[in-house]
């Protein structure tokens, strides 16, 4: 299916579809960019006569494409792209990867993913180290949490009254305002042809990974306006996955501009604090393994400022908030809001949290309270969480095994969505999902369903199209097909699990997410009816 052919009928059958609307079904018909119908494959037999393609399925399983719901997509084109250190096992070996991408390259270098905590020699690189590995290039490598970066002595000229910014060093990782300049001043040099590479490919690979949609959260310290609608019009030309654009800035100016860019609202990384890795998230206690409790950005009066001017313009309000403090912040300021223009009008615009990760109880509560939407990484906990994690070195054991509590968001009635934050993970939706199946701290864990729902439904909920995600007639034909072994249902609580296995439930298995066990693989990702992507 092609974008100049999206009226045709399409026919699918004889796998399994994963619908609410027949939990046996077992083909689909598409009409346009429409479900028009779903059953079993008998009751197919009068479609296959009249459609103009007909699908045979294999075997294979048909589900909604998903939605990651927190991208960077030029950043994570540039890391598919460019240098990546994810993953790199030690300082020595990421300092001979510099040089080697310094050797080929040309102009401004731009690398991602080095994690010093997982290096043996437990550092970053000196700026000394740095610059011989670059070779006098002017480089910008950013932490696997983007919220601190390396800039070589070359990119660091570049970048004005460097040395006066907040979380400035003369040797080490530059944070805070220091890192967003570098930043700004390293994309400044990319030009039209490299973002729109980069876009291309993080599109391509989500659409080759089974992704719908996604939401980009964009704003002055992460990209430009430019890249913001460079990227959305490369999405309106229909060839890969949906992208719905947020503009993280205070208003009134982030109204404004929201308004002016078509984005869905001035939140995404509206940033009220930074991340546990870089020691900027906003902690209530110190850290463990450092003297401070981190960096607050904005305050509750702020917050609640902005949730008013989003309210009243009809826009989603949302901010990046990691640690205890930070949250507290935006739950107190959002609550001020609500006693300013009524709870009623804050629940109806489902302002939305990035990342939520040092939720308690009563924070818990407070999401339910206020109408916010959750929107979270289950990938973090599978990178950084466990005894032995980034989460435990920064706060130890205790406080770690409280983060990004899953579970309880889900039984309070917090609405959940899946994203992967990529490039700080890497977009893989099936592994966030088994991520939030497998939680390292096993009361967060949840049922592969809700997390799968959290990842498809959960999506289009946050922007408020309750009626997408799912495989029933009349949704919108955005899905998915699979290869994949047995399906199953998969839950923390065994007894849920043997009675929802059983066939009188009518409960759809999905893939065995069990660690260890191979992910499925896209066969075809099909957005509003034409195919974007086929193996």
């Amino acid at each position: 299916m092609s974008a100049s052919t999206t009226h045709r009928t399409v026919l699918l059958r004889g796998g399994s579809v994963y619908s609410p609307a027949d939990p046996f079904a077992t083909a689909m018909l598409v009409e346009g960019e429409h479900i028009a119908w779903v059953g079993s494959d008998g009751a197919a037999e009068p479609y296959a006569a009249t459609a103009d393609e007909v699908v045979e399925l294999d075997g294979a399983l048909v589900t909604p494409a998903f939605v990651d719901a927190h991208v960077h997509a030029t950043s994570a084109g540039l890391a598919l792209t460019g240098l990546d250190l994810t993953g790199c096992p030690s300082l020595a070996e990421a300092l001979a990867a510099v040089a080697a991408f310094a050797a080929a390259g040309e102009g401004v270098l731009i690398g991602h993913g080095w994690d010093e905590t997982k290096w043996p020699e437990g550092r970053p690189p000196t700026l000394a180290e740095l610059d011989a590995a670059a070779g006098g290039a002017a480089l910008y490598l950013s932490r696997t949490d983007v919220h601190s970066a390396l800039a070589s002595s070359a990119l660091r000229e570049l970048t004005e009254d460097l040395a006066d910014r907040a979380g400035y060093h003369p040797e080490g990782p530059l944070s805070r305002d220091a890192h967003h300049a570098v930043r700004r001043a390293a994309l400044a040099h990319l030009t039209a042809d490299q973002r729109r590479a980069a876009q291309r490919a993080a599109l391509a690979r989500a659409a080759a990974l089974g992704i719908g949609a996604l939401h980009e959260c964009a704003g002055p310290d992460i990209s430009s306006e430019q890249d913001f609608a460079e990227l959305l019009a490369l999405a309106a030309e229909g060839t890969g996955p949906e992208v719905f654009g947020y503009w993280g800035e205070l208003a009134p100016a982030g109204v404004e501009t929201a308004r002016r860019l078509g984005a869905l609202g001035a939140a995404g990384d509206l940033f009220v604090d930074g991340a546990l890795g870089s020691h900027t998230a906003c902690l209530h206690a110190p850290y463990t393994d450092a003297d401070h409790t981190g960096a607050a950005y904005l305050t509750a009066r702020q917050v609640a400022d902005h949730v008013v001017a989003c309210t009243e313009a009809g826009l989603q309000a949302g901010f990046h908030a990691i640690g205890d403090a930070a949250l507290t912040a935006v739950l107190d300021g959002v609550r001020a809001a609500a006693d300013r223009v009524g709870l009623d009008r804050v629940r109806a615009r489902r302002h939305r949290i990035e990342h939520a990760e040092a939720l308690d109880e009563k924070a818990v509560a407070a999401f339910a309270e206020l109408g916010l939407t959750a929107s979270v990484q289950p990938a973090f906990d599978a990178a950084w969480g466990g005894p032995d994690g980034m989460y435990a070195q920064r706060l130890g054991t205790e406080r770690a095994a409280g983060l990004n509590p899953f579970a309880a968001l889900l039984r309070t009635g917090v609405p959940l969505a899946f994203g992967s934050d990529a490039p700080v993970t890497p977009l893989d939706p099936w592994g966030t999902v088994r991520a939030a199946a497998f939680h390292r701290t096993p009361e967060h864990r949840i049922s592969v369903r809700a997390a799968f729902t959290a990842h498809t439904r959960g999506g289009w909920r946050a922007i408020g199209r309750d009626q997408d995600g799912v495989l029933v007639p009349g949704a919108v034909a955005s899905f998915a097909i699979w290869a994949a072994a047995d399906l199953i249902v998969q839950t923390p609580d065994s007894r849920v699990a043997g009675w929802s296995t059983d066939p009188r439930s009518g409960t759809p298995g999905l893939p065995d997410l069990t660690p260890g066990e191979p992910l499925p693989t896209c066969l075809r990702t099909v957005v509003r009816g034409r195919t974007v992507h086929a193996a």
